[in-house]
């Protein structure tokens, strides 16, 4: 090879460029992180578009697709799109495109679809080549302006187009519509709102610069959602978010039911069926949400037992939204009803706000009402002193030519004289009148036929126009006051268009404080039932139908037998404590029933597995339990803080090793003593008031023991005795009133029982 060859073949290998690697990936990913904070993900808070949005608007608009005009393939305007304006791909625009055509997606739809564009049902739009689109009212509203000068264009991603930096149209498209988006680093999540209200605050912001933040929350008073429904926060809640530029709202679907007969039962959902019967509609549901997956949650919901008082979900909709939810009973309260469903499924959701925005100078920024409505203003000032401007100049160069026209007409003999035998016209007549460049190229270039029109009333008319026109944009320019002024004449002249007599620009979404949430349990769901609970030994559980004598006999597993048995509602909880001082609880409507032998305990509670099953018992509202572990330590409990979550349950007695729950007895409240035995058979008594309330720990020294540790303990009242069962079979009971001198201080070691106590040294 060459030497010369060698110099004109460039080495790949000298493009190479030695650099520390995470100092270059951090300057990639920077750039990264800025474009898509400033061409995808945030929209400028002027017109409150997105490049692609803006993309798609400007090349309907080169396509002359305006409401007046028919329509065109939506495949026209993604090639379009994507070949000349926006190197995505072509799923990326379409989509934003049927966004921007769907009216359950935008509160003013900037374009309209013909064909499938999607349904709030959550189906997709048909294929591009399918549907046909054009731009609507409020779009050209938004675009206006854009061939006085008003903005900059700048050069396409390959240099070949120019497309708008923004567009200067008055339409407030930021609030009216939102936005929503995720960037690196930032996000972004604006609700729409309603035109006239935001006009309204603008107007007053114009008026009084400091304006309080309330004063402009009078006027706007929350988000304005496409698909209705209500926001329930209090007015504080939403002004404070409102304020900083960051807050969440509740939004609720609205129940409504057109055709019932009582204005009461309209508003509040209800139809009446006859009979008693009656069923809830649901007329509106909360914005994003989609209604066919709404449905399918409240089925599941219904399919799981969550919602055991509603019976069936039918979705009666058509063009306006119709779920009809059906009770399971007439007797089902339709509040408590609405409350489950609410908790329960996306009919009521939360919606997050972020007014993150990029401004005039292309920087993100949160901001709050004020701040945010403050520089759209300014923008809108900056775009009418761009229009005024630009005016101004078209009138000055149409004054030189009416000027020059004028002048040819005062001479037109001597003119035509000139173009007919000159052999340089143009700088004759520039010469002879005095005349400019352009205006002698301008009567150059009139036809023969255009004489005739050169009529001197006519010209000296328009230039009387003109210079009227000239001299109030000259003044509109040099005064802020007449700036601000023509501004408000014209947000007025659009707040017309869409005011709230409107069918575009009434209030679709109620701004309501709901009245507070009934505390809903589950519980509340759960169809009251008496049942048996029987406990085996080696840990079976099972529920019975009904309350059957405690003492009837059951069938076990092959060296099983009875451990525990009690009477319970559907509605209670049981509890099971652990000899490793660990509580459960169980909802006994979930019970096994007692057909078979029922399920082992360990399948629905995670118990250790060297740990036994110590006692189980109801739970009780405000009861009490004496709780005390096998060395003779305890404490009372009550039963709101032994009920647990989960299945790993609620460590309540802390036990030393080697050491077991060994008590577990429920305090009524008029129990004030505690009698304990020990191993050893020595009796002790001591006040209750001596017993401390905890919630968890070891408890205090209930009786000291020389050898072995707990046998039992109990609590009674003084006054009547301290009772046992008697041997046998337990039926009979023995009450010793003369108790006196067992009575001594907690800790102590106590005495020897009265005569026919238990041997086995228990209480019964």
């Amino acid at each position: 090879m060459s030497d010369s060859a060698t110099d004109h073949d460039s080495n790949p290998f000298d493009a190479i460029i030695d650099a520390p690697f995470d100092a270059a990936l951090s300057e990639r990913y920077l750039v990264y992180a800025l474009s898509t904070i400033t061409a995808r993900s945030l929209p400028d808070l002027r017109d409150g578009l997105k490049p692609v949005h803006r993309r798609l608007l400007w090349t309907m608009r080169q396509l002359k697709l305006d409401p007046t005009n028919t329509f065109k393939k939506s495949a026209r305007v993604v090639g379009e799109v994507i070949g000349k304006y926006h190197p995505h791909g072509d799923t990326a625009a379409y989509d934003a495109m049927v966004r921007l055509a769907q009216d359950f997606s935008l509160r003013y739809p900037l374009v309209e679809g013909q064909g499938n564009f999607g349904n709030i049902d959550g189906d997709n739009a048909a294929a591009y080549r399918y549907t046909e689109a054009r731009l609507t009212r409020t779009a050209m509203a938004l675009m206006e302006g854009l061939d006085a000068g008003t903005v900059d264009f700048i050069p396409t991603y390959n240099g070949e187009e120019e497309e708008p930096e923004l567009m200067p149209g008055l339409f407030p498209n930021l609030l009216a519509n939102g936005s929503s988006g995720i960037a690196v680093g930032m996000a972004t999540n604006i609700p729409s709102h309603n035109v006239a209200e935001v006009i309204d605050a603008t107007l007053e912001l114009i008026d009084n610069p400091h304006a309080s933040h309330e004063r402009l929350m009078e006027l706007m008073h929350g988000p304005d959602f496409a698909t209705g429904g209500q926001v329930i926060d209090s007015a504080e809640v939403i002004s404070e978010a409102y304020r900083t530029g960051r807050g969440s709202f509740r939004l609720r679907g609205l129940f409504h039911a057109p055709e019932a007969e009582k204005p009461d039962d309209q508003a509040a959902g209800i139809e009446r069926l006859g009979g008693g019967q009656w069923q809830l509609v649901i007329s509106q549901i909360p914005y994003q949400v989609q209604k066919g997956k709404l449905i399918e949650q409240i089925a599941q919901a219904i399919a799981d037992r969550k919602l055991p008082i509603l019976e069936d979900v039918r979705d009666e909709s058509d063009e306006a939204i119709r779920i009809v939810l059906i009770p399971r009973s007439r007797n089902v309260d339709p509040e408590l009803l609405k409350e489950s469903i609410f908790k329960l499924t996306d009919v009521e959701t939360r919606f997050g706000l972020n007014m993150n925005v990029l401004d005039a100078k292309r920087t993100p920024m949160v901001m709050g009402i004020k701040e945010l409505l403050g520089h759209w203003t300014a923008a809108q000032i900056d775009i009418l002193q761009r229009r005024t401007q630009y005016r101004l100049d078209q009138i000055a160069r149409r004054l030189e030519l009416v000027e020059g026209y004028i002048i040819a007409f005062l001479n037109l003999d001597r003119v035509i004289e000139i173009i007919r035998y000159e052999d340089d016209p143009k700088a004759v007549m520039m010469a002879e009148f005095s005349l400019t460049d352009r205006q002698a190229e301008a009567i150059l270039n009139m036809r023969l036929r255009s004489l005739r029109k050169l009529e001197e009333m006519e010209l000296r008319s328009e230039k009387d126009t003109l210079l009227a026109e000239q001299d109030d944009l000259t003044k509109l320019l040099e005064s802020p006051a007449r700036q601000r002024t023509r501004l408000k004449k014209d947000l007025r002249a659009l707040r017309a268009e869409y005011a709230e007599t409107t069918a575009l620009g009434a209030r679709r979404t109620l701004i309501r404080e709901a009245a507070p949430m009934v505390e809903f349990s589950m519980d509340a769901m759960i169809e009251k039932e008496p049942v048996t609970v029987i406990l085996s030994q080696k840990g079976w559980i099972r529920a019975g139908r009904g309350h059957v004598p405690l003492d009837q006999e059951f069938k076990y597993k092959e060296g099983d037998k009875l451990a525990a048995i009690l009477h319970a509602q559907t509605t209670d909880k049981l509890l099971i404590a652990a000899s490793d001082g660990r509580f459960f609880t169980l909802g006994c409507d979930k019970l096994p029933g007692a057909r078979g032998f029922g399920e082992p305990l360990r399948t629905m509670i995670d118990l250790e597995s060297d740990a036994a099953i110590a006692g189980m018992l109801v739970h009780k509202d405000g009861g009490r339990l004496l709780l005390a572990s096998s060395i003779g330590k305890g404490f009372i409990a009550e039963t709101k803080d032994l009920l647990a979550e989960t299945r790993k349950g609620r460590q309540v007695v802390n036990l030393k090793a080697g050491a077991r729950l060994q008590v577990i007895r429920e305090v009524p409240a008029a129990h004030d003593h505690v009698a304990a035995v020990g191993d050893n058979r020595k009796l002790i008594v001591f006040n209750l008031d001596e017993m401390p309330m905890m919630t968890r720990g070891q408890g205090v020294t209930l009786q000291r023991y020389r050898d072995g540790g707990l046998s039992d303990a109990t609590t009674f009242v003084l006054a009547e005795g301290l009772s046992w069962q008697m041997g046998g079979s337990g039926e009979r009971t023995r009450t010793e009133t003369d108790i006196w001198q067992w009575k001594v201080a907690r800790g102590a070691a106590g005495r020897l029982p009265p005569q026919g106590f238990p041997k086995n040294n228990r209480f019964g």
